[in-house]
């Protein structure tokens, strides 16, 4: 019956073990083995990056902005009754 699935036992999936925790120096070496396979940028490839980034926000600083400017002017005028 379902009545007899709700409680205690329905919390706890059968069939499935508890999945261990790894020691902190497996852990260590785990991170230390991703790390290698990163390939880090070079210098000039993070300057590149690092200037379209900057370029990035602040074109969209400036739409943000001028859409706040442009919405405020709006509200204001709307508002104020003239």
């Amino acid at each position: 019956m379902a009545i007899d699935t709700r409680g205690e036992t329905a919390d706890k999936p059968s069939g499935e073990k508890k999945a261990k925790r790894t020691s902190p120096a497996l852990f260590y070496r785990q991170v230390v083995a991703e790390l290698r396979k990163v390939i880090w940028p070079t210098r000039k490839n993070l300057i590149s990056y690092t200037t379209i980034v900057l370029v990035f926000v602040l074109i969209m600083v400036g739409i943000v902005a001028g859409l706040d400017a442009v919405l405020t002017e709006g509200v204001l005028r709307i508002f104020s009754g003239a």
